[in-house]
Formats: C-alpha cells, structure tokens, sequence
C-alpha cells in the first residue's frame, strides 16, 4: 500500500491500491438526494475521480473548487468528487460553492468506494486523497496517492490524463 501520512503522522490505509491498468472496481456510493450511485451509472465516459478526506476542509474546498473549474474545460469527462461527508453536508456546501460541473458522492454509509480503491484511512474512518482517472472502457489510466494528506493533488497531472483517456 502507499505510505500516506496525515498531519505528518503515519496513517493505515484499508483496502486494495489501485494501479494503472486496473479494471476499476464497480462501488456503490449515495448522491447528494440519497440515491445509491455507482461507477457503472458512468458507463461510457471518462471519470476523474477525486478522493477527499471532507469538502469542508481547505484544501478539499480548494481542489473541488478547482475540478469544478477544469470540468468546464474538459468536455466528455465527469468528474467525481467523494468523501465521507454527509450528503446534507455536500448539497451545502455545493450551494454556497457555486459547485456544478462535477458530482459530490458520499462513502459514509459503507465505505465501499474507499475500500475497494484502497483510500480508507483506518485511524479516522476518513478518505486519503487521491485521484483517479478511469478511461471509458472502466481501465485505470492515472493514479495519485497524495503522501501527505493535507497535500494539494498533482492537478495538472491529472488533468492532462483525464484530457488524453479515451
């Protein structure tokens, strides 16, 4: 597994890493009106797909803030943000955001997203951050581990695979 810290602090991270070429795990996850959402409901495109400890947090505001931006740019990519947060909590602060050009999905009920992309960080019950790009043949063709959680993602890394996945 990637060695992720936290604060500095060493964390454990609880599932399966995903590398490059990976067919991407299907997962189940709730949108901000309580419908379960899964990877399959994407079928077809190219997902960027964010993983964040909470969009409350400033470097999560950040980066959110930040795809939302980019997603206007990259036409026939969705670009998924998920956290742990309450679904009331990301309909929220989406609103106060301005947030529109991506998905905020909630891993709280199960952490089954978080599990199976290897991001649950066993001290907190809170997702590492990372970024993944899923090509539309659901292939993994970009991985991030952030090392250090409270670290901004490699944006334009991800960004330039998100643009190049077919």
């Amino acid at each position: 597994m990637a060695n992720v810290t936290f604060h500095q602090d060493p964390v454990t991270l609880l599932g399966t890493e995903i590398k490059v070429g990976d067919s991407a795990p299907d997962f189940t996850v709730l949108s901000n009106d309580l419908k379960e959402v899964s990877l399959t409901d994407y079928q077809g495109k190219v997902k960027l797909i964010a993983a964040v400890p909470s969009v409350d947090t400033g470097v999560c505001s950040e980066e959110t803030r930040r795809f939302n931006e980019e997603a206007e740019k990259i036409p026939g990519v969705q670009v998924l943000t998920i956290s742990m947060d309450l679904p009331f909590a990301q309909t929220r602060w989406c609103a106060a955001n301005g947030i529109k050009n991506l998905d905020t999905l909630s891993d709280h009920r199960n952490a089954d997203f978080a599990e199976k992309y290897g991001v649950l960080i066993k001290e907190l019950r809170l997702l590492a951050r990372a970024v993944f790009v899923v090509d539309s043949n659901n292939k993994v063709t970009y991985v991030e581990y952030v090392d250090e959680v409270t670290n901004h993602p490699d944006y334009e890394k991800a960004l330039e695979a998100a643009k190049t996945a077919k």
